[in-house]
């Protein structure tokens, strides 16, 4: 299961510059990610201060 940026983010963009394959990028008031590119690899989730990045 793919990754997804819940409600909490606060577009800090940690995520981003630590996804292996490029698949976060800035939204519409918050960060999203492609799940067609998402390894489930969890390296967004482990720098999230808010923990926004959930497996779906």
């Amino acid at each position: 299961m793919a990754y997804v940026i819940s409600d909490d983010c606060i577009s800090c963009g940690a995520c981003e510059a630590e996804c292996p394959v490029s698949a976060i990028s800035e939204g519409d008031g918050k960060y999203v990610i492609n799940a067609d590119e998402c390894l489930d690899c969890g390296a967004c989730a482990g720098v999230c201060p808010v923990g926004a990045p959930v497996q779906e």
